[in-house]
């Protein structure tokens, strides 16, 4: 066997052509959570042949209810360097930048500066996720991003959508009001839910950096939105 057999199956699937296209192809996935550990691994998987994985958070507790990453041997440790190990054992070849720390809006710009096919946004912070996509916007990059997958049960309601399609979901509603006030409407595809989220799966919290509230989560329903996340950079890197 050689060095590439492992992705005979999606050769077979997607064809040689797209395959190189793939593998030519850089994909920045900024959050390592529950979205963004199962859309970067997808990516991987599917022969993206150079990655940049972002996050300066480490995996705890309660994040081993959905993240992929999450399991009692990695508790503690830095969410992007437990997923690039795993990116690695999966394909050797790959091209892997690794950057853990976390990002801030002003930081945006210099993260955007590299020549990138595709943006996966999966940040679960309201102001350094709006500067991600605004200067996505700006640089007329693709970006996909995910909205919020917390208090859904539901993975048959999951659509893609531009993000000015978006509708019953608070987090998106966040983001679009955030996003016109920088003069930016469209040109943003958005995995999200119209599913209503009950009152009693929210609670408020103060014991976690940038974060002022907690949503209760189901273990397959971040990562449903990862795949379809994985899903629309792949589909459109390989056409």
């Amino acid at each position: 066997m050689n060095e590439t057999d492992w992705l005979s199956r999606t050769e077979l699937l997607i064809g040689k052509k797209s395959l190189e296209k793939l593998n030519k192809s850089h994909v920045l996935v900024v959050g390592l959570g529950g979205v963004g550990g199962i859309a970067a691994e997808m990516i991987c998987r599917a022969g993206v042949g150079t990655m940049t994985i972002v996050d300066g958070d480490v995996f705890n507790t309660t994040n081993r209810n959905r993240q992929i990453g999450a399991l009692v041997s990695t508790e503690n440790k830095a969410k992007a360097v437990i997923v690039a190990e795993k990116l690695m054992d999966i394909n050797p070849n790959l091209k892997l930048n690794i950057k853990d720390c976390y990002q801030k809006g002003e930081d945006m710009p210099l993260l955007l500066d590299a020549p990138f096919d595709f943006v996966v946004d999966a940040i679960d912070t309201l102001t350094p996720k709006v500067y991600l996509l605004y200067h996505c916007v700006k640089k007329e990059l693709k970006v996909v991003s995910s909205m919020g997958s917390g208090g859904k049960l539901n993975p048959t309601m999951i659509k893609i959508e531009d993000i000015a399609k978006t509708n019953h979901c608070d987090f998106a509603y966040d983001i679009r009001k955030r996003l016109h006030k920088l003069d930016v409407y469209t040109g943003i595809t958005a995995v999200y839910s119209p599913e209503p989220v009950s009152k009693e799966s929210k609670i408020t919290i103060n014991d976690e950096l940038n974060k002022k509230s907690r949503v209760g989560t189901i273990s397959y329903m971040p990562a449903m939105f990862g795949c379809y996340c994985a899903y629309v950079v792949i589909n459109q890197l390989s056409l």
